[in-house]
């Protein structure tokens, strides 16, 4: 926007200039042409003063006032006595017949003539001035004198320059101060574009900001922030009110569980294996509050801390590997050995491992590898967890971090919130999580996260 409108100050002042400028620079054009043509025409009629006599009496003319004029001004200087032959020629051998010249025939008639033509001998224009010479109203001759142009064009041309100077230096200013201007009248604009990126980014923190701008931005930034304060009221009250039922659903469940394992004690063999379906449908419940509470929890962090990625996942790779071998699936890390600083929120990164890894054991085929790696970077570091499982296809990948969605090859029991969790928690972090085809065949969780270049940042603890 700030260009457009830069772009359509010059525009309004460049044709501001072309009018102003245009007719400036024809007037001043004919003017030296009528200021130049009324100089050699006095000029002229000094001239012909000083042969008037000369010509009456028939005398032979004295050509050094001309040559001294011709020496001085470049002018070439004609006279022709009442028949039109040359008496007098600067520039070429007398006599020749000049009567068929037009400004001549009119001079020797009484009148005087001047202009401009173009010759084709010398290629150039020329002005030219002709007066009669006379006394007594009687008519002895002519007197012509013609001035090569290119002289007053150069100083026609170089007012012209002079004029393109002034423009080019009004439009650098204008450009200058139509930037300022605009600057002034986008950053409001730009300052409400932060403030909607913010928003969209979930950061819905309402910030007090000094009210410039035209008053209907001003207007649009008070509903904006109106709407965001709304808008984290509605979501901190929903979070609060699934942490809230998550928290109590628990309680009841386990109670429950508890009961219904006891009462599966008391059972045959075919009432306890209908309890044991329900035991396990409790389970899943549970699992699924669980799951929700985590996710509630998720939503609500804000604080990101500096933490050693390779010391955490070298702590939960141990962690489960003894859940690993009971399914004789193999956990591999590849991992530097020297600390590899990250911003996360606390406990992120142990609970994107913790449903990465789950779904992971969950997919891969007894006697595979699931490979945990750390790979650096400039600006992020890349956290890879893959299995050697059936993987996802592309539509699949699309869905899979969509909550409560599960793959129509899931096998095992879930509660489809795993990486959704896992998700959210790296977009916390200021990550990202994307899943890729496995090299050998699966699916590859990669999880980017920032790398932490502040030292000063306090470390917190795996």
């Amino acid at each position: 926007m700030t260009k457009r409108l830069v772009l359509s100050y010059l525009a309004i002042a460049m044709v501001v200039l072309l009018m102003l400028e245009l007719p400036l620079a024809v007037f001043y054009s004919q003017r030296e042409l009528e200021r130049l043509t009324a100089d050699v025409e006095r000029d002229a009629t000094v001239l012909a003063t000083l042969y008037e006599d000369d010509l009456e009496g028939g005398e032979v003319l004295d050509s050094r006032p001309a040559e001294r004029y011709h020496a001085r001004t470049g002018a070439r200087v004609v006279i022709v006595d009442t028949s039109g032959i040359t008496v007098v020629d600067t520039e070429q051998a007398v006599p020749r017949d000049f009567s068929t010249r037009p400004e001549i025939a009119t001079a020797l008639t009484g009148s005087r003539a001047s202009g401009q033509r173009a010759s084709e001998t010398l290629g150039t224009d020329l002005v030219y001035v002709a007066v009669p010479v006379a006394s007594g109203g009687i008519v002895h001759g002519a007197l012509r004198l013609t001035l090569d142009a290119a002289r007053v064009e150069a100083r026609i041309h170089r007012f012209w320059w002079g004029l393109g100077a002034v423009a080019v230096v009004v439009l650098v200013v204008m450009a200058l101060v139509g930037w300022l201007i605009a600057r002034s009248v986008t950053w409001p604009i730009r300052r409400l574009n932060q403030t909607a990126a913010r928003f969209a980014r979930g950061d819905l923190t309402v910030r007090e900001e000094p009210g410039t701008g035209p008053p209907e931005l001003r207007v649009l930034a008070e509903t904006m922030a109106d709407m965001a304060t709304r808008l984290a009221l509605t979501l901190d009250e929903q979070r609060k009110f699934v942490a809230d039922a998550s928290h109590q659903l628990r309680t009841p469940l386990t109670a429950l569980r508890l009961r219904l394992e006891n009462l599966q004690t008391r059972l045959d063999d075919e009432g306890a294996d209908e309890l044991d379906a329900a035991i396990d449908e409790i389970g899943r419940l549970t699992g699924l509050v669980a799951d929700l509470l985590q996710l509630a929890r998720v939503d609500d962090r804000r604080t990101v801390l500096r933490i050693d990625l390779a010391a955490i996942v070298r702590d939960r790779v141990d962690t489960w590997g003894a859940v690993a071998g009971t399914r004789a699936v193999e956990l591999r890390l590849v991992a530097p050995a020297a600390a590899v600083p990250v911003l996360a929120v606390p406990g992120a990164i142990d609970q994107i491992l913790d449903n990465t890894l789950d779904n992971a054991l969950n997919a891969a085929p007894s006697g595979s590898t699931v490979t945990i790696a750390i790979e650096r970077g400039r600006g992020r570091h890349r956290l890879t967890i893959s299995d050697e499982g059936p993987g996802l296809s592309d539509d699949e990948k699309a869905e899979a971090t969509r909550r409560f969605w599960r793959g129509s090859n899931a096998s095992t029991p879930g509660t489809g919130l795993g990486l959704p969790i896992a998700e959210a928690l790296a977009t916390a972090s200021g990550g990202a999580l994307e899943l890729l085809d496995a090299p050998g065949g699966g699916l590859t969780v990669a999880v980017m996260l920032s790398a932490a270049d502040a030292p000063d940042r306090a470390e917190a603890q795996p």
